[in-house]
């Protein structure tokens, strides 16, 4: 395909981030947001989780400035399905071929296997205003030059979900549930906002947690990520991915290579049991949050996921001056522990009028519906009343 060429600037298409350099890609803001950076999403494609070969086809927009430095770009894949999204389209893609479409392969600019919000249209903070434009130009113009189906952008900021909308991509609301430090200084300080209810329900949690089978456990980053570390930890991811979705969606390798190109950004909190690891949780770290990603256990004990998920989360984050925890997608059951409920977004091109206008009803119903769940949630939270 063609560079698509505009005054002084020049869009253009990357199969691989093999082709681009890591300092001018994370200066975009890979440096702040751990699942954009080079180093996460070159390791999934570099390890086999995310290829051609999987569903996952990358042709990333690169945007060069006059001098030809990178200014702008964004994560773009060609889907030949919609495994490991968490923004969930299968009823579209069966309206849409029932009704005589093909539906795939569709274009999607997000991080693959990874339900987290971030930065989608990746701009360097210096580059002119127009440049967030000129990325959204490039998927939406490689898009039409393909034909697929539809373009999706997946957990992007609300900033960009406005920016979308305001540019005629359909707009899309979800939810999740996060944690936010209200300048605690310890767990106790955190539980003193809770009602005593649900107070004394976590105490009795992280004590039953730990109280079967001599566990401990091991909080493990940086330097002393090994790979026994990774072997052990893999065997949880398997299991999970086993029961959850059928098969796992990232290697073994996707492990050790972000355990060498970023191991200041994990922290991976594993459960020894008579000097055996029978649990684990991985969570990377961004400049104001952790983020909860994986958790897999071969053995189970009661509570034992609340506490490495959730409870082990909070009290990292107090330590570290983190603003808050994202434990990953789903999860009503969060709210008892602190997690509150919040909107996340995505933002729809649709090439078809008619599918366009029958998703566009859809969307303006399901917001709608997403509103009014998380004003109930937040109305249910663990947080103590006044009255309290």
């Amino acid at each position: 395909m063609g560079d698509i060429e505009q005054p002084a600037i020049t869009i253009r298409v990357a199969p691989s981030l093999a082709d681009v350099d890591a300092a001018q890609w994370d200066a975009l803001g890979g440096d702040k947001h751990p699942f954009v950076s080079h180093a996460f999403l070159y390791a999934a494609e570099l390890s086999g989780s995310a290829t051609a070969e999987t569903g996952w086809a990358a042709r990333h927009i690169l945007v060069d400035g006059p001098d030809g430095r990178l200014i702008g770009a964004a994560p773009l894949y060609l889907k030949s399905h919609s495994q490991g999204e968490y923004i969930f389209d299968h009823g579209w893609a069966d309206a849409f071929q029932r009704a005589g479409g093909k539906y795939f392969p569709k274009a999607l600019v997000a991080v693959p296997f990874t339900p987290v919000t971030g930065p989608r249209l990746l701009v360097h903070p210096d580059a002119p205003a127009e440049t967030r434009g000129n990325v959204l130009a490039g998927c939406l113009e490689v898009s039409r030059q393909i034909g697929v189906s539809s373009l999706h952008i997946n957990f992007l900021t609300e900033e960009e979900w406005d920016f979308c909308g305001q540019s005629g991509l359909l707009q899309r609301t979800s939810e999740q549930f996060h944690w936010l430090n209200r300048d605690y200084q310890t767990f106790d300080d955190f539980l003193a906002d809770l009602s005593s209810r649900k107070r004394k329900a976590i105490r009795k949690e992280r004590r039953g947690a730990l109280a079967s089978g001599n566990l401990e456990i091991e909080i493990i980053s940086g330097d002393d990520l090994k790979e026994e570390h990774w072997d052990a930890f893999f065997a949880f991811y398997n299991d999970t991915g086993d029961r959850k979705w059928g098969r796992p969606y990232l290697t073994r390798e996707f492990f050790s290579l972000i355990s060498n190109s970023m191991p200041d950004r994990i922290v991976l909190f594993m459960v020894k049991r008579e000097g055996m690891y029978i649990a684990g949780a991985l969570n990377l770290v961004g400049h104001d949050c952790l983020y909860g990603r994986y958790w897999g256990c071969i053995e189970d004990h009661p509570f034992l996921h609340f506490e490495v998920c959730y409870y082990q989360a909070i009290d990292y984050a107090i330590r570290n001056g983190l603003a808050r925890v994202e434990a990953g997608a789903q999860g009503p059951h969060k709210l008892a522990r602190g997690y509150l409920p919040t909107h996340t977004y995505s933002a729809h091109y649709i090439a078809n009028a008619g599918f366009r206008d029958a998703v566009e009803n859809y969307l303006n119903h399901e917001r709608q519906q997403i509103d009014e769940d998380i004003d109930y949630l937040e109305s249910q939270g663990p947080f103590r009343k006044s009255d309290d």
